[in-house]
């Protein structure tokens, strides 16, 4: 008998693009169908053929605090019931810039928009209209949104910029973008030493979670940051991903580096569309209306997402939250390895605040290239296996996993279990 997830495949490859409206769930690296869901509470999701799930995705980090959290749900309806949207300013978007503004010391101004995207291009635009340069440096396995600009890969040799990695996108637009080895402050040097004062900005990923997660070396963020000074670049750190997720002060606050600008998403929208750049005021004063540097939308700061944004990030303020989050998720990551070393599996994982990585390699990778070395048949054996079992992974083994406040010990422990019950007949 077909499935529902089936049949909704079978018919959303008539209408969307691939069946899916985003990439990576088109199950294409793992092999299979996308799962449906239909609802989400807590810790948990239901398939459309009411399968339940333990989830580690959380919507791909801005979950938190869990599916439909009460607090964030009932602010949301609230929110709804006096109106969508303006297109004018509200109170809210004052009261949530102040927050961001309080939490992390780096911003002193910051402006929402509706996705990592548009904030990730909005940064670099602003930091190229406010040095006057035009070229930037990205690193090899960070992602920061599909911006022309920014979606490049490696060029052929050291020192080299970057060639287009997606069809679409004109040579001649990745042109000045210049493509490192995350980690590699050797190669970091080289580029400064050459290209120092026609360098605009560098944007990282502080704890790379778009090449599965991999921790800054000593030294790395600290190297960029005086790097950058010393040249007069922007430093951009984009913490759409790591943003709450990793401590209340994100990346920056943990590794005690100040970026001039930051990117922001996911947690900050509480499960809706939203995202923000922000940073130093001297910077910040380039953007329109009273800048030359242009950036605009519709919908930015959107009421319903910035009530959702802050009745997530009031949650997460609360004493202890981060101390608790943190050891579920190495309770999880020790546990999974352990199971996996029983089983003399090679497998190696680690965990930043309320994210984790797994790798099918003895060692944990501090690079894209070393991500590669991992062996990605044994990862998608793993999800499909703990699928069954009812465990929901990112269906990808380049992506990071997240937990929330809403997983408890029975979810971490049944997580655990399943995994040994697999490793155990591996």
């Amino acid at each position: 008998m077909t499935s529902r997830n089936q049949q909704l495949f079978e018919l959303s490859q008539k209408v969307i693009p691939g069946g899916v409206n985003s990439p990576v769930r088109a199950f294409k690296s793992v092999g299979g169908n996308p799962i449906f869901f239909q609802r989400g509470q807590g810790a948990h999701v239901w398939d459309v053929d009411g399968k339940s799930y333990i989830d580690y995705v959380g919507s791909w980090g801005p979950l938190i605090l869990g599916h439909a959290h009460p607090e964030v749900v009932k602010t949301v309806q609230s929110t709804a019931q006096n109106g969508l949207t303006f297109g004018a300013p509200t109170e809210a978007e004052l009261e949530i810039a102040e927050l961001i503004c309080e939490l992390l010391p780096s911003i002193e101004q910051v402006r929402l928009v509706s996705s990592g995207t548009e904030a990730g291009m909005s940064a670099i635009r602003l930091a190229r209209g406010y040095t006057g340069r035009s070229r930037i440096i990205k690193f090899e396995g960070c992602y920061h949104g599909h911006d022309d600009a920014l979606l490049v890969k490696a060029g052929s040799g050291a020192l080299t910029f970057g060639n287009p990695s997606s069809a679409g996108v004109p040579e001649e637009t990745v042109g000045h973008t210049m493509v490192l080895k995350y980690n590699d402050l050797s190669g970091l040097e080289d580029a400064f030493k050459k290209y120092g004062n026609e360098i605009a900005a560098v944007i990282v990923e502080p704890v790379a979670g778009n090449m599965n997660l991999v921790a800054p070396k000593a030294d790395f963020l600290a190297s960029l940051r005086t790097l950058c000074t010393q040249h007069g670049s922007v430093l951009i750190f984009d913490e759409v991903m790591t943003g709450f997720r990793v401590g209340l002060g994100c990346a920056q606050g943990l590794y005690q580096v100040k970026p001039d600008l930051t990117t922001l998403g996911k947690v900050i929208g509480g499960g809706m569309p939203m995202a923000a750049f922000g940073g130093r005021r001297d910077i910040m004063q380039c953007l329109a209306p009273i800048g030359a540097v242009y950036q605009a939308g519709t919908l930015s700061g959107n009421p319903v997402a910035v009530a959702a944004g802050l009745a997530t990030l009031k949650q997460i303020m609360a004493t202890g939250f981060y101390e608790q989050l943190g050891d579920k998720t190495k309770q999880l990551v020790s546990g999974i390895s352990a199971a996996a070393n029983k089983n003399g599996i090679s497998f190696s994982a680690q965990s930043i605040g309320g994210m984790f990585g797994f790798y099918f390699r003895k060692e944990i990778p501090a690079s894209f290239e070393e991500v590669m070395e991992c062996d990605k048949d044994s990862f998608n054996r793993f999800f499909h296996l703990m699928l069954n079992e009812g465990v929901y992974l990112a269906p990808s083994a380049f992506e990071a996993g997240f937990v929330s406040s809403a997983h408890s010990d029975v979810e971490i422990n049944q997580t655990i279990s399943a995994a040994e019950k697999i490793f155990s007949a591996w």
